[in-house]
């Protein structure tokens, strides 16, 4: 009858990695996450069409009471 060794008896002990390896190590294993570049865009052109809206609105609203009074006086 054979003895098999036990594994912690028989691997060698590996050195200890340090910080920078294991750095470089997640920056070539983990894809780049562009998620957050994206919402942000997203975020930007969604504020530039609001300014947009919010100037027409602004725009309109004031040329719309000159004709509402302009109407309203012809009547009275």
């Amino acid at each position: 009858m054979s003895a098999t060794p036990k594994s912690d008896q028989t691997s060698p002990k590996k050195p200890p990695v340090s910080l920078r390896a294991t750095i470089a190590l997640m920056r070539k294993a983990l894809p780049r996450d562009e998620q957050g570049a994206t919402a942000i865009e997203y975020a930007m052109v969604a504020a530039g069409i609001s300014v947009a809206i919010v100037a027409a609105v602004a725009k309109l609203g004031t040329t719309t009471a000159g004709l509402y009074t302009s109407v309203a006086n012809i009547f009275h």
